[in-house]
């Protein structure tokens, strides 16, 4: 049976519900239409121009980002930008760029989860205060907010846990802030920037923060209190959900018996390089 982006929009409301997300977000359709059939669909992180082209050389019919094209209203259509120029592509390829954000950070099994899971964590709970006003109407969905908790099987220090993310999640460097040999068993993590959660972390019973785009007075808080940060980087904190988002998708699609080919795009990267 043939989809549309309705269809998938529904199975992805199941996975991520839209109430999950913050109030400056913006998930959901950013360009395209409803009705429009959907045989070929694309993850990614980015709806960046390599990507979109990508799409759209390949005659994806739907692509679906973590980050959102439109945050905020455009004010003009001006095809010489850089949106413009990725709107005009998308409109005249047919492709409907989809997104789920912070609903996809905090959903059950979203990114916080997966990122949790494959860094050894165990008892995982919520960190932060979750989203006020959000029924869980889902199965299983519940509503522990943006970041997650959890433990370690075994004691250990900060250096070598932060060797293990390494390990782990396939990196060549991570940042540590912190004494190198201070024992961790106690782990908090936030995908993305996850700076807005520091004050959350200090007052837990975590021992170190895993996130991205850690800021240098957030290393210094953390010293003061006697624990560690890891920044692994917004790019890898956030990368691991994309195979698994693009087999949740497959499976959904082939229950609902829908004709769907769903692939994580291979083509991004890091836009950082460390010398």
């Amino acid at each position: 049976m043939r989809a549309t982006v309705g269809d998938i929009m529904e199975i992805m409301e199941t996975l991520a519900p839209a109430g999950l997300a913050e109030g400056w977000d913006n998930p959901g359709l950013q360009i395209g239409c409803r009705d429009q059939v959907v045989k070929t669909l694309w993850v990614a992180l980015d709806p960046s121009f390599p990507v979109i082209s990508a799409a759209c050389r390949q005659g994806v019919d739907l692509l679906i980002t973590h980050h959102p094209f439109i945050f905020k209203p455009l004010d003009t259509i001006d095809l010489d930008t850089p949106s413009g120029k990725i709107i005009s592509l998308a409109l005249r390829h047919e492709l409907s760029v989809f997104s789920a954000h912070t609903n996809l950070d905090a959903a059950s099994s979203g990114i916080n989860d997966v990122l949790a899971d494959r860094i050894g964590l165990k008892d995982i709970s919520g960190l932060d205060v979750p989203r006020k006003g959000f029924d869980a109407h889902q199965p299983g969905e519940t509503n522990w907010g943006m970041g997650r908790k959890g433990c370690l099987e075994e004691k250990t220090h900060l250096l070598h846990f932060a060797e293990h993310l390494k390990t782990r999640l396939g990196l060549t460097s991570v940042r540590i802030a912190g004494q190198p040999d201070m024992p961790v068993k106690s782990v908090a993590l936030c995908c993305g920037s996850g700076s807005s959660l520091l004050k959350t972390f200090l007052l837990s019973d975590a021992e170190v923060f895993v996130s991205g785009d850690l800021r240098y007075h957030d290393a210094r808080d953390a010293e003061a209190a006697g624990k560690g940060l890891i920044d692994i980087g917004h790019f890898a904190s956030e990368h691991v959900i994309l195979d698994v988002l693009a087999g949740r998708l497959q499976e959904e699609t082939k229950i609902r018996g829908l004709d769907v080919a769903v692939q994580a795009c291979k083509l991004e990267n890091d836009p950082f390089q460390t010398l």
